[in-house]
């Protein structure tokens, strides 16, 4: 840039200047020398046409004409820096993580602690039955029930999920049985003699069926042990524990803000699993 133009450098190091009222305290600022700043300066007098500063030995006074040039000024950089600041932000990495129902509901109260060691991700939740499609990027984190046989995506076992059978102190004595595939339901459907008292679509719904007092519920232990007001009635049912998996695309889990979401969360759902068997 020519030192006899004007442009938006020369205004925000005037605006340094004015403030300083020198050359000192504006070259510490802005990192250009004092020499720098005072040809700047005098190029912008030539460019607008005004009597800017007063020099004397003591620094740089504003003249007349100087303070209306300096409320301008400043209140345009206060309007156009935020524009400026947005668009030098580091963008944020989406992190998409997917569980199931009961297992994001149990990482709830962890997510601001996963958010807080990943600053860098946008976090966007994915709660869901059935499994999101890894290698197809709609998810970059997975939890999920079993290790993944696809090539390309990476693994890590986090522990066992338990399920039990809960209910109220005062509940009657059926279950209460959702209706859907899954191996807790499943399981119920296969036990002779077994008194069903309710049906219900959702496992979220049977358990707060089961808080009415209505039947007995299975439920994963680390939701069960985790219900106020609801007790272990049905010991451990071994047959329904499976283990559980923290997958993600292999190329995916380099990401620094994937590799971060991805050692919170583990160490999150390892704490949730250990203290609910």
């Amino acid at each position: 840039m020519s030192e006899t133009n004007s442009d938006w450098n020369d205004l925000k190091f005037f605006l340094a200047v004015a403030r300083h009222s020198g050359l000192s305290g504006a070259a510490r600022q802005t990192g250009l020398s004092a020499a720098t700043l005072g040809r700047r300066m005098q190029a912008l007098e030539q460019a607008t046409g005004i009597e800017i500063f007063r020099r004397h030995a003591r620094g740089y006074d504003l003249t007349e004409q100087g303070e209306a040039l300096f409320a301008r000024v400043a209140a345009l950089d206060a309007e156009v820096r935020p524009l400026f600041d947005r668009q030098n932000m580091r963008p944020l990495t989406l992190v998409k993580l997917s569980g199931g129902h009961w297992t994001l509901h149990a990482l709830a109260p962890h997510i601001p602690q996963i958010a807080k060691s990943a600053p860098d991700a946008m976090l966007r939740l994915i709660s869901a039955t059935d499994h999101m499609k890894i290698n197809h990027r709609e998810a970059v984190i997975g939890i999920r029930n079993q290790r993944p046989e696809r090539t390309g995506l990476a693994c890590r076992k986090v522990g066992t999920v338990a399920f039990a059978g809960y209910a109220t102190d005062d509940a009657v004595q059926g279950w209460i049985r959702v209706t859907s595939k899954a191996p807790s339901a499943r399981w119920l459907a296969d036990q002779i003699d077994t008194e069903i008292t309710l049906e219900a679509n959702a496992p979220r719904l049977a358990r707060d069926l089961a808080l009415q007092g209505l039947g007995r519920v299975i439920l994963p232990c680390f939701i069960g042990e985790r219900t106020p007001g609801l007790v272990r009635v049905h010991p451990r049912i071994r047959d329904l524990d499976h283990e559980q998996w923290l997958v993600s695309h292999d190329e995916d889990r380099f990401i620094p803000a994937v590799r971060k979401v991805l050692d919170a969360t583990y160490t999150a759902l390892g704490l949730i699993l250990k203290t609910s068997e």
